[in-house]
């Protein structure tokens, strides 16, 4: 078939256009022009517009027309519309947040969202939240213009090409000889993520997919770690063993960068769709991509103070971290004696040696 693909160099792009070119399609990438990869062999086009302006895709495409077009840059509910017609198949990358309590989990009722959340969930339909309600609303505009279009929501995407690489905030700590992390509520929380190799898999599958056609799909790692274990394979990852400090969700502010968010209720959505009708499994598992994911980072580390690592908002204030914990150990050594008074005598029967625990009989 003959590929357009609108974006094509970020951390699932190379992976999306090497995968098309394997099997034997003709791709050509449209773009900025100003992240260009060595990781997309020199025979493929490139078409230099800007995806954001609809007229300029427009002179740069003249009358040209594609078997399938890939938009996973620009504007999306412009993209759309002028691709009717001009495509015959015609996939689409939205996001997660358009599931209805995504930016705003305590809203929902019980508070938090479900686990998993499938493609079933409800959307946040007129969420006040602008940014939100436009994701809902670019869907619906995809479907209306093509009706057989197959859309991915992306997770948090991570490996090498990501923007805003997180595994990057444990790197720097054991660069820097930090050993000591600090999560929030055992860091317990549950978080879909996608390495980049793996959703450019599942969007590869999707081409000239007939049992993908008007579908919306869930996209990510088939595993879902919790942040605790992402961090300690992290470590591992770079032969270090890490201290994991928790501290209940309200005290463990310097948790937050980490989870890209200010609670820590789950963000947990579902591939199953994908591994049923595309026949998608990990290329790498999650702990193997993590690794990979840490040891790049390890060999590039990103520019302190630069533009990317101040958008992850964390300030690597290890003083104040210190102080906090050791405040925290102070006043949980005040508090284990109450506890410690306090001992229902549970056992977990299927705990070892729970045989030897003699359960009071039920009560009739």
């Amino acid at each position: 078939m003959r590929v357009l693909v609108i974006g094509g160099t970020g951390p699932t792009g190379p992976h999306i256009v090497n995968g098309l070119l394997e099997r034997g399609h003709d791709v050509t990438i449209l773009h900025t022009g100003g992240h260009e990869t060595d990781a997309i062999p020199e025979r493929v086009p490139h078409i230099h517009t800007n995806p954001f302006r609809i007229a300029e895709v427009g002179d740069a495409l003249g009358d040209a027309v594609f078997d399938l077009v890939y938009a996973m840059y620009g504007r999306l509910r412009d993209l759309a519309p002028y691709f009717a017609g001009r495509c015959g198949q015609f996939v689409a990358v939205g996001g997660v947040p358009a599931y209805r309590g995504f930016a705003r989990p305590g809203e929902l009722w019980p508070p938090g969202m479900q686990v998993p959340i499938r493609e079933s969930a409800a959307r946040a339909v007129d969420d006040p939240n602008d940014k939100v309600a436009k994701i809902v609303a670019t869907e619906d505009i995809v479907f209306e213009h093509h009706p057989n279009a197959t859309l991915f929501r992306y997770p948090l995407i991570y490996g090498p090409g990501q923007i805003n690489p997180r595994e990057w905030l444990i790197v720097r700590r054991v660069l820097d000889g930090r050993r000591r992390v600090i999560v929030a509520d055992g860091g317990l929380t549950l978080r879909t993520a996608g390495y980049g190799m793996n959703v450019a898999h599942a969007l590869v599958l999707a081409a000239g997919c007939e049992a993908a056609a008007g579908k919306t799909y869930n996209v990510g790692d088939e595993q879902v770690l919790t942040a605790r274990q992402t961090i300690e394979v992290l470590g591992r990852a770079l032969d270090v063993e890490l201290e994991i400090c928790s501290l209940p969700a309200a005290l463990a502010t310097p948790a937050r960068p980490f989870l890209g968010a200010m609670h820590t209720m789950h963000h947990c959505t579902t591939v199953d769709a994908i591994m049923t009708d595309l026949g998608y499994r990990d290329v790498l598992s999650s702990v193997d991509a993590l690794t990979a994911t840490a040891r790049y980072l390890r060999d590039h580390p990103v520019e302190r103070g630069s533009v990317t690592e101040m958008r992850l908002q964390d300030p690597f204030d290890y003083a104040a971290e210190d102080a906090l914990v050791d405040a925290y150990a102070t006043a949980m050594s005040a508090v284990a004696p109450l506890a410690a008074a306090y001992d229902p005598d549970f056992r977990d029967r299927y705990a070892p040696g729970s045989d030897d625990w003699r359960l009071v009989p039920a009560r009739n």
